[in-house]
């Protein structure tokens, strides 16, 4: 049993969760004025762990027929049949039922909009099969994190959380079109679509840059409906700086530091803003 935890840890690449996690914390952080109830933190931190078991599990199985095909893909668990289908439905099953369960814990809001929540990051697993525009929709069930962590404080959305919600869907949407590229052949050769596919590369690549100035201006828009002092403005100016690195990792030409783009510095760009944020809520509470 044991075993095959490790490789559905594995399969749901669980050091990802990195990405979304802290700006949960971070809509939960602004909707608190400061650090949370311990026990709020808990059920976030649970209803993050299920929603993204969840998503990642689901998405596996609904692509195990591309994985199979693609170089890059084929050797994951499911393609090399080291996990069954029937265990991985299992655990999506158990992974779901841990976040609305955890969704019920912390308030009715939340419980209420948690079979909404799942309907779109299960939805995103199949967009690629009909519109080139999937990387918004994943920028969408990425975009649901901060508005979890601000209903699971406050049970109820304001301004500010949209507009964070806006900035971490360019953000995702921007880092997955770098992403996309090395996939540009393949999917175009499949019937799968995708930017970088359908558009090309050098194309993707500028869009990217476009979403990512729009996660700037949607990051200082946030920052200044909240009041927050220098400290977050500063941490913004950090971010801001490597997504301009990030873009310089990569080329229409070259991709070969794509992997460095897209997992360390966007791990990075999270964890900064909420680290400069935090602390700058914690300082005015």
């Amino acid at each position: 049993m044991m075993a095959r935890m490790r490789l559905v840890l594995r399969m749901i690449k669980f050091e990802h969760t990195i990405f979304a996690l802290p700006f949960a914390f971070l809509g939960a952080f602004l909707a608190a004025g400061g650090i949370p109830q311990g026990r709020t933190i808990f059920w976030i931190l649970a209803a993050m762990f299920g929603a993204r078991s969840a998503a990642m599990a689901f998405n596996r199985l609904a692509d195990r027929r591309w994985d199979a095909l693609n170089p890059r893909t084929r050797q994951r668990e499911l393609p090399q049949r080291l996990l069954q289908p029937a265990f991985v439905r299992a655990f999506v099953a158990g992974s779901s039922a841990l976040f609305v369960l955890s969704a019920w814990m912390l308030n009715p809001l939340a419980f209420f909009l948690s079979p909404l929540a799942l309907t779109i990051v299960f939805f995103y697993s199949y967009t690629k099969r009909f519109t080139s525009f999937s990387h918004l929709f994943l920028g969408l069930s990425l975009a649901m994190a901060p508005v979890g962590g601000w209903i699971a404080v406050a049970g109820e959305v304001s301004p500010a959380a949209w507009l964070l919600a806006a900035s971490v869907l360019f953000w995702v949407a921007g880092f997955d079109l770098i992403y996309a590229c090395q996939d540009a052949d393949f999917d175009r050769g499949h019937g799968l679509h995708s930017i970088p596919s359908r558009y090309g590369v050098r194309a993707a690549l500028r869009l990217s840059g476009l979403f990512h100035v729009l996660t700037a201006a949607l990051l200082g828009a946030t920052l200044y409906v909240q009041g927050l002092s220098v400290l977050s403005w500063i941490g913004l100016t950090l971010v801001s700086a490597i997504l301009v690195y990030e873009h310089r990792l990569v080329r229409p030409d070259d991709l070969s530091r794509l992997n460095a783009a897209f997992f360390t510095v966007n791990g990075v760009v999270s964890i900064v803003l909420f680290l400069f944020i935090g602390v700058d809520l914690c300082l005015l509470a």
